[in-house]
């Protein structure tokens, strides 16, 4: 079968082989129902609790603190709409780029009774301090500000805008599913600068899809998406993924250990990347602001970015023209949109996002392809015009 060359690591991420491994015995021998009292129950409990030990040394967290959900998106609602269901109608601030499934919610609970303020961003995808203060004058109830964006890679100061944020003695929330297994994440140090709830994933890191966590402190009261049998300390109902939390875990140990290395030799190759495509013509988006050591969202101008994918993805290269939760959507990115840039710019935006896997060869063969691609896109340009 042909494979071309994996380059969309920020999509999802191939599962390792050690999570694979100690996912296998949980679908055969140990499938027991974590909830049930006898050998087999006991078993699958403690593959659970050692997965959520495992999640929460990743984040510097305690182990109570972790509640399993089935993704990403499930965390940020339970967080988003699970804390409003506990509060009287006010403000809720989320920064103009955050990912649809904490955007759509929030903006569900303004069609509530809810006042949303999205708060600006400057042109390298920064939450803007003015716009930012401005929403802390309407001392709001709930703020959620992602830690990395997932398209841009852009890092924000979440400890610093939690930390201004304390005054009003709302909920704050971050997104670190693109940040974890990229950049250094400690719950701990972001609580005490006044983040409550954290969102992270398995799948962005080596992990199995069908299993994330939100991190919350125990003085949120949320209300759950799902009741039922009282799982997750009665905020997530369900029974438990026990092979997917249990490669979750395993991954999480993993990210957290190769955190350092996986940053050193990314950069070296996103320098590499960048340096190669602006040599091309190409805009790079979030330049000048601090980023994932991974991302590289980029346009050339007169491209369309939905048609280059495909001729990349025929020529061998898998890379993304957005958020692959949004790909059905031909608008321009929202983020690039927020971030000042024209749309018929953001319309060409492609992203490539490297992994453990991602070589230097890789690199090359890529800009060499893209170059191609390139010449043989505006020679079909020029003959239609």
């Amino acid at each position: 079968m042909f494979a071309p060359v994996y380059l969309d690591y920020n999509a999802t991420t191939p599962v390792l082989d050690e999570v694979r491994d100690a996912m296998l015995p949980h679908f055969s021998q140990r499938y027991g129902n974590a909830s049930s009292r006898h050998e087999y129950g006991r078993a699958a409990r403690l593959a659970v609790d050692t997965a959520r030990e495992r999640v929460a040394a990743a984040v510097g967290a305690h182990p109570t603190e972790v509640v399993f959900t089935s993704g990403g998106s499930e965390a940020n609602n339970l967080f988003v709409r699970g804390a409003a269901a506990c509060l009287k109608p006010g403000t809720i601030a989320i920064s103009a780029i955050e990912h649809p499934c904490v955007r759509e919610p929030a903006r569900l609970l303004a069609r509530r009774g809810w006042s949303l303020h999205e708060v600006a961003v400057d042109r390298a995808g920064r939450v803007r301090s003015d716009d930012f203060d401005r929403a802390l004058a309407k001392r709001p109830a709930l703020l959620s500000i992602m830690l990395a964006n997932n398209e841009t890679g852009v890092i924000q100061d979440v400890a610093a805008l939690a930390q201004r944020a304390k005054p009003s003695r709302g909920w704050f929330h971050s997104d670190a599913v693109q940040a974890l297994g990229k950049i250094l994440v400690n719950f701990r140090a972001l609580n005490e600068a006044g983040v409550h709830a954290l969102t992270v994933s398995s799948h962005k890191i080596g992990g199995p899809k069908g299993a994330a966590a939100l991190v919350l402190d125990k003085r949120v009261e949320i209300e759950p998406l799902v009741a039922g049998g009282g799982h997750e300390r009665g905020l997530r109902s369900g029974t438990e993924n026990v092979p997917a939390i249990v490669g979750f875990g395993v991954a999480c140990e993993l990210a957290a250990r190769q955190v350092y290395d996986n940053a050193t030799r990314l950069t070296r190759l996103q320098a590499m990347l960048e340096g190669g495509l602006v040599a091309q013509g190409a805009t790079i988006f979030g330049l000048g602001a601090e980023r994932l050591p991974n991302t590289i969202y980029f346009a050339l101008e007169g491209v369309d970015g939905e048609t280059l994918v495909g001729q990349l993805d025929r020529a061998g290269y898998a890379v993304a023209s957005g958020a692959a939760c949004s790909s059905a959507n031909p608008e321009p990115s929202h983020v690039l949109l927020a971030m000042g840039v024209a749309p018929e710019l953001a319309r060409g935006a492609v992203r490539v996002s490297l992994g453990r896997d991602s070589t230097a060869e890789m690199v090359d063969g890529f800009l060499l392809v893209l170059n191609e691609k390139l010449r043989q896109l505006r020679g079909f340009t020029a003959l239609a015009a």
